[in-house]
């Protein structure tokens, strides 16, 4: 199929994304290029200079909340894009009510027990909804080790093992790879159906 029969189906649907930094700026920006209808976008962050070695964001935007410069980066990419940038904290009690009318959910949190909130409260508001997320991206190398693994409607992209630290941060390349996995894995589901 063409590109132009890709934007026009796409167009027609919404996908979250909860969080904004590397993995999260990174897919939407991705999908925004694909054509994707409507993001909606979840962060309470501001970015920071740290931030800019793998996240979609410039150094004029420092200081910045994430989701109003992405929204704003992805405004010059594809003014079709609707982005709904939602600048609050992601918690159990606010999960059903960001992201009800998304049609895939993508995980983009930093932290293991947000991570594991976000999924528990999807697979019980949202069973039917798929979930994408990102898990295992710091380092660098071991390209072949990263994969998507599917169960039942929660899709693992990632090497689900390598852990950040100081010693291990996330840096661009494997960031890039795994949101764009993300991203990919987004047109691979809502194409499906063509």
């Amino acid at each position: 199929m063409t590109f132009e029969e890709i934007k026009e189906h796409l167009k027609h649907f919404t996908v979250g994304i909860a969080g904004a930094g590397g993995l999260g700026s990174n897919c939407a920006v991705a999908l925004a290029r694909s054509g994707i209808g409507k993001l909606v976008v979840v962060d309470f962050d501001i970015v920071n200079e740290s931030n800019l070695n793998r996240q979609y964001y410039f150094y004029n935007q420092i200081g910045q909340y994430k989701v109003y410069a992405l929204k704003e980066n992805i405004s010059r990419i594809n003014r079709d894009v609707i982005l709904s940038a939602v600048n609050t904290k992601i918690e159990k009690t606010n999960v059903a009510q960001l992201f009800y009318e998304c049609d895939i959910i993508v995980e983009a949190l930093d932290k293991a027990e947000e991570k594991e909130m976000l999924i528990e409260c999807v697979t019980d508001d949202f069973p039917e909804k798929p979930l994408i997320i990102g898990l295992g991206v710091a380092g660098y190398g071991n390209t072949n080790s990263l994969k998507v693994k599917q169960i039942d409607n929660l899709y693992i992209c990632g090497d689900e093992k390598s852990e950040v630290s100081d010693e291990s941060p996330p840096l661009a390349p494997g960031v890039g790879i795994v949101a764009n996995m993300q991203a990919n894995l987004v047109l691979e589901i809502l194409l499906k159906s063509l």
